[in-house]
Protein backbone atom coordinates (compact mmCIF):
# COMPACT_ATOMS: atom_id res chain seq x y z
CA UNK A 1 0.00 0.00 0.00
CA UNK A 2 1.37 3.39 -0.63
CA UNK A 3 2.34 5.76 1.90
CA UNK A 4 1.07 9.14 1.41
CA UNK A 5 3.58 11.95 3.68
CA UNK A 6 2.63 15.34 3.32
CA UNK A 7 5.00 18.27 4.13
CA UNK A 8 3.93 22.05 4.32
CA UNK A 9 5.75 24.36 1.98
CA UNK A 10 4.92 28.12 2.39
CA UNK A 11 7.09 31.66 1.88
CA UNK A 12 10.11 32.33 3.76
CA UNK A 13 10.53 28.19 5.03
CA UNK A 14 13.72 27.51 6.04
CA UNK A 15 14.88 25.13 2.72
CA UNK A 16 16.82 22.86 5.45
CA UNK A 17 14.13 22.18 7.28
CA UNK A 18 12.25 20.95 4.61
CA UNK A 19 14.33 19.14 1.83
CA UNK A 20 16.93 17.41 4.28
CA UNK A 21 13.95 15.32 5.57
CA UNK A 22 12.21 15.33 2.21
CA UNK A 23 15.13 13.01 0.88
CA UNK A 24 14.23 10.42 3.79
CA UNK A 25 10.88 10.59 3.30
CA UNK A 26 11.22 10.23 -0.61
CA UNK A 27 13.68 7.65 -0.56
CA UNK A 28 11.36 5.02 1.72
CA UNK A 29 10.12 2.59 -0.67
CA UNK A 30 6.20 2.58 -1.58
CA UNK A 31 5.90 6.66 -0.47
CA UNK A 32 4.90 9.58 -2.02
CA UNK A 33 5.65 12.72 -0.55
CA UNK A 34 3.58 16.05 -1.28
CA UNK A 35 4.72 19.62 -0.97
CA UNK A 36 1.53 21.26 0.57
CA UNK A 37 0.00 24.88 -0.07
CA UNK A 38 -2.91 26.77 -0.34
CA UNK A 39 -1.89 28.01 -4.24
CA UNK A 40 0.31 26.24 -6.96
CA UNK A 41 2.81 29.35 -7.81
CA UNK A 42 5.87 28.78 -6.91
CA UNK A 43 7.31 30.42 -3.59
CA UNK A 44 10.31 31.62 -2.36
CA UNK A 45 12.24 29.89 1.11
CA UNK A 46 13.92 32.13 3.40
CA UNK A 47 17.72 31.86 1.70
CA UNK A 48 16.30 31.98 -2.07
CA UNK A 49 15.83 28.71 -3.03
CA UNK A 50 11.97 28.71 -5.43
CA UNK A 51 9.92 25.51 -4.20
CA UNK A 52 7.26 24.45 -6.10
CA UNK A 53 4.13 23.22 -4.16
CA UNK A 54 2.83 20.21 -6.05
CA UNK A 55 -0.20 19.55 -3.99
CA UNK A 56 -3.24 21.70 -2.90
CA UNK A 57 -4.87 21.92 0.57
CA UNK A 58 -8.48 21.26 -1.13
CA UNK A 59 -6.89 17.84 -3.30
CA UNK A 60 -4.67 16.29 -0.04
CA UNK A 61 -5.28 12.81 0.33
CA UNK A 62 -5.44 11.10 3.65
CA UNK A 63 -2.04 10.94 5.47
CA UNK A 64 0.28 8.62 7.08
CA UNK A 65 2.29 11.49 8.08
CA UNK A 66 2.32 15.40 8.54
CA UNK A 67 5.38 17.52 8.46
CA UNK A 68 5.41 21.07 9.24
CA UNK A 69 9.00 22.38 8.48
CA UNK A 70 10.53 26.01 10.35
CA UNK A 71 12.16 28.96 9.45
CA UNK A 72 10.83 32.74 9.59
CA UNK A 73 7.98 31.89 7.64
CA UNK A 74 6.12 30.52 10.47
CA UNK A 75 5.04 34.21 12.14
CA UNK A 76 2.23 34.48 9.36
CA UNK A 77 1.27 30.91 9.53
CA UNK A 78 0.42 31.09 13.14
CA UNK A 79 -1.89 33.79 12.19
CA UNK A 80 -3.29 32.05 9.05
CA UNK A 81 -6.60 30.49 9.84
CA UNK A 82 -6.78 28.61 6.38
CA UNK A 83 -3.13 26.75 7.06
CA UNK A 84 -4.15 26.07 10.99
CA UNK A 85 -7.29 24.58 9.76
CA UNK A 86 -5.45 21.99 7.31
CA UNK A 87 -3.11 21.30 10.04
CA UNK A 88 -5.58 20.52 12.58
CA UNK A 89 -7.60 18.56 10.42
CA UNK A 90 -5.36 16.40 8.72
CA UNK A 91 -3.15 16.46 11.76
CA UNK A 92 -5.77 15.19 13.97
CA UNK A 93 -6.49 12.22 11.19
CA UNK A 94 -3.26 11.32 10.14
CA UNK A 95 -1.17 8.31 11.65
CA UNK A 96 1.96 10.32 12.72
CA UNK A 97 1.82 14.55 13.31
CA UNK A 98 5.39 15.90 12.76
CA UNK A 99 7.31 19.36 12.69
CA UNK A 100 11.07 20.32 12.43
CA UNK A 101 12.99 23.13 13.97
CA UNK A 102 10.12 26.04 14.73
CA UNK A 103 7.27 24.27 13.19
CA UNK A 104 6.14 22.60 16.34
CA UNK A 105 5.41 26.25 17.13
CA UNK A 106 2.45 26.25 14.25
CA UNK A 107 1.57 22.72 15.53
CA UNK A 108 1.08 24.77 18.83
CA UNK A 109 -0.84 27.89 17.46
CA UNK A 110 -3.05 24.94 15.87
CA UNK A 111 -4.38 23.68 19.63
CA UNK A 112 -2.38 20.32 18.75
CA UNK A 113 0.49 20.36 21.40
CA UNK A 114 -1.78 20.17 24.76
CA UNK A 115 -0.10 18.50 27.27
CA UNK A 116 2.41 16.94 25.02
CA UNK A 117 5.85 16.77 24.73
CA UNK A 118 7.75 18.54 21.87
CA UNK A 119 11.30 20.17 21.08
CA UNK A 120 11.89 23.15 18.20
CA UNK A 121 15.02 25.57 17.64
CA UNK A 122 16.56 26.08 20.73
CA UNK A 123 15.84 30.36 20.57
CA UNK A 124 12.54 29.20 20.83
CA UNK A 125 12.27 26.17 23.42
CA UNK A 126 10.51 28.45 25.61
CA UNK A 127 8.01 28.99 23.77
CA UNK A 128 6.54 25.52 23.62
CA UNK A 129 5.02 26.15 27.37
CA UNK A 130 2.99 28.60 26.24
CA UNK A 131 0.62 26.21 24.03
CA UNK A 132 0.29 24.11 26.83
CA UNK A 133 3.32 21.70 25.67
CA UNK A 134 5.88 19.90 27.80
CA UNK A 135 9.56 21.38 26.39
CA UNK A 136 12.36 18.90 25.98
CA UNK A 137 15.71 20.20 25.07
CA UNK A 138 16.53 16.91 22.71
CA UNK A 139 17.61 16.41 18.93
CA UNK A 140 14.40 14.03 18.37
CA UNK A 141 11.34 13.80 20.91
CA UNK A 142 8.62 10.69 20.77
CA UNK A 143 5.55 11.45 22.23
CA UNK A 144 2.87 8.94 20.95
CA UNK A 145 1.74 9.80 17.52
CA UNK A 146 3.39 12.97 17.72
CA UNK A 147 7.33 13.35 16.48
CA UNK A 148 9.21 16.55 16.75
CA UNK A 149 12.90 17.45 15.53
CA UNK A 150 15.31 20.47 16.99
CA UNK A 151 16.75 22.89 14.59
CA UNK A 152 18.08 22.70 11.53
CA UNK A 153 20.65 20.29 11.37
CA UNK A 154 18.60 17.84 13.46
CA UNK A 155 16.20 17.51 10.58
CA UNK A 156 17.62 14.89 9.25
CA UNK A 157 18.51 12.59 12.48
CA UNK A 158 14.31 13.34 13.11
CA UNK A 159 13.95 11.83 9.33
CA UNK A 160 15.48 8.99 9.99
CA UNK A 161 14.10 8.25 13.46
CA UNK A 162 10.75 8.89 11.92
CA UNK A 163 12.24 6.26 9.16
CA UNK A 164 13.13 3.87 11.87
CA UNK A 165 9.04 4.15 13.42
CA UNK A 166 7.10 3.54 9.71
CA UNK A 167 9.82 1.18 8.71
CA UNK A 168 10.82 -0.64 11.32
CA UNK A 169 14.41 -1.31 12.04
CA UNK A 170 14.92 -4.22 10.04
CA UNK A 171 13.45 -2.80 6.54
CA UNK A 172 15.23 0.75 7.38
CA UNK A 173 18.51 -0.87 7.40
CA UNK A 174 18.08 -2.48 3.82
CA UNK A 175 17.25 0.11 1.91
CA UNK A 176 20.40 0.74 0.48
CA UNK A 177 18.46 3.97 -1.36
CA UNK A 178 18.50 6.04 1.99
CA UNK A 179 22.31 4.55 2.32
CA UNK A 180 22.99 6.33 -1.26
CA UNK A 181 21.30 9.48 -0.13
CA UNK A 182 23.06 10.36 2.69
CA UNK A 183 26.54 8.72 1.58
CA UNK A 184 26.85 6.89 4.64
CA UNK A 185 30.15 4.73 5.09
CA UNK A 186 28.55 2.90 8.12
CA UNK A 187 25.10 1.18 9.01
CA UNK A 188 21.88 4.00 9.30
CA UNK A 189 21.23 2.12 12.96
CA UNK A 190 25.18 3.43 13.85
CA UNK A 191 24.07 6.47 12.40
CA UNK A 192 21.08 6.99 14.64
CA UNK A 193 23.01 5.85 17.35
CA UNK A 194 25.77 7.95 16.80
CA UNK A 195 23.26 11.23 17.08
CA UNK A 196 21.70 10.32 19.97
CA UNK A 197 18.61 9.13 18.62
CA UNK A 198 18.71 5.60 19.53
CA UNK A 199 16.75 2.93 17.04
CA UNK A 200 14.84 1.51 19.52
CA UNK A 201 13.14 4.93 20.26
CA UNK A 202 14.07 5.05 23.58
CA UNK A 203 13.50 8.68 24.38
CA UNK A 204 15.12 8.66 27.23
CA UNK A 205 18.54 7.68 25.11
CA UNK A 206 18.23 10.64 22.98
CA UNK A 207 20.78 13.72 23.43
CA UNK A 208 20.48 17.34 24.02
CA UNK A 209 20.48 19.58 21.03
CA UNK A 210 23.64 22.13 21.76
CA UNK A 211 23.42 25.50 19.67
CA UNK A 212 26.46 25.36 19.32
CA UNK A 213 25.73 22.59 15.95
CA UNK A 214 23.53 25.56 15.05
CA UNK A 215 25.87 28.47 14.89
CA UNK A 216 29.51 27.60 14.60
CA UNK A 217 30.93 30.02 11.99
CA UNK A 218 33.68 31.97 14.13
CA UNK A 219 35.03 35.06 12.16
CA UNK A 220 35.56 38.61 12.12
CA UNK A 221 35.64 38.51 16.04
CA UNK A 222 35.99 42.63 16.15
CA UNK A 223 33.26 43.36 13.64
CA UNK A 224 30.87 40.82 15.50
CA UNK A 225 31.41 42.48 18.69
CA UNK A 226 30.63 45.98 17.34
CA UNK A 227 27.36 44.29 16.13
CA UNK A 228 26.02 42.74 18.90
CA UNK A 229 26.74 46.19 20.93
CA UNK A 230 24.32 47.88 17.91
CA UNK A 231 21.92 44.92 18.27
CA UNK A 232 21.88 45.23 21.98
CA UNK A 233 20.95 48.84 21.88
CA UNK A 234 18.57 48.26 19.52
CA UNK A 235 17.04 45.65 21.43
CA UNK A 236 16.75 47.89 24.38
CA UNK A 237 13.83 49.85 22.92
CA UNK A 238 10.90 48.52 25.01
CA UNK A 239 9.18 49.80 21.45
CA UNK A 240 11.01 47.21 19.71
CA UNK A 241 11.78 44.36 21.94
CA UNK A 242 8.68 42.68 24.17
CA UNK A 243 10.72 40.27 26.61
CA UNK A 244 14.08 42.35 27.36
CA UNK A 245 15.36 39.58 29.31
CA UNK A 246 15.33 36.91 26.97
CA UNK A 247 16.78 38.37 24.03
CA UNK A 248 19.56 39.85 26.32
CA UNK A 249 20.37 36.31 27.67
CA UNK A 250 20.48 35.61 24.03
CA UNK A 251 22.69 38.20 23.07
CA UNK A 252 25.20 37.67 25.98
CA UNK A 253 25.07 33.89 24.99
CA UNK A 254 25.99 34.42 21.84
CA UNK A 255 28.76 37.11 22.79
CA UNK A 256 30.70 34.74 25.36
CA UNK A 257 30.35 31.68 22.45
CA UNK A 258 32.15 33.73 20.42
CA UNK A 259 29.26 33.29 17.41
CA UNK A 260 28.89 34.97 14.70
CA UNK A 261 26.60 38.30 14.90
CA UNK A 262 24.90 38.05 11.65
CA UNK A 263 23.69 34.50 11.95
CA UNK A 264 21.96 35.13 15.07
CA UNK A 265 20.47 38.28 14.12
CA UNK A 266 17.53 36.82 12.51
CA UNK A 267 16.78 34.40 15.20
CA UNK A 268 16.35 36.97 17.54
CA UNK A 269 13.88 39.03 15.23
CA UNK A 270 12.14 35.34 15.28
CA UNK A 271 12.46 35.33 19.28
CA UNK A 272 10.80 39.02 19.17
CA UNK A 273 8.26 38.45 16.84
CA UNK A 274 7.21 35.06 18.02
CA UNK A 275 6.50 36.47 21.45
CA UNK A 276 4.68 39.10 20.21
CA UNK A 277 2.47 36.82 18.75
CA UNK A 278 1.82 34.49 22.00
CA UNK A 279 0.67 38.24 24.03
CA UNK A 280 -1.05 39.36 21.30
CA UNK A 281 -3.25 35.66 22.03
CA UNK A 282 -2.40 35.99 25.39
CA UNK A 283 -1.10 32.59 26.00
CA UNK A 284 2.05 33.24 27.86
CA UNK A 285 3.09 35.96 30.32
CA UNK A 286 5.92 38.27 31.24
Amino acid sequence: MTRHIGMLVFPDVQQLDLTGPYDVFASMPDTIVHLLWKTPEPLRASTGLILTPDMLFADCPPLELLCVPGGIGINALMEDDETLDFIRRHGTAARYLTSVCTGSLVLGAAGLLQGRRATTHWASLTLLSSFGAQAVAQRVVHDGNLITGGGITAGIDFALSVAATLLGDDQLQEQRDLQNVLDLEEPISEVLRGAGVPSRLDPSGLVQEGPGEVLHHRRHRRAEEQRLAILRDQLADPAQCVDKAKVEHLVSFVEHQDFNAGEIEGFLVDQIEQTAWCRDKNVCSA
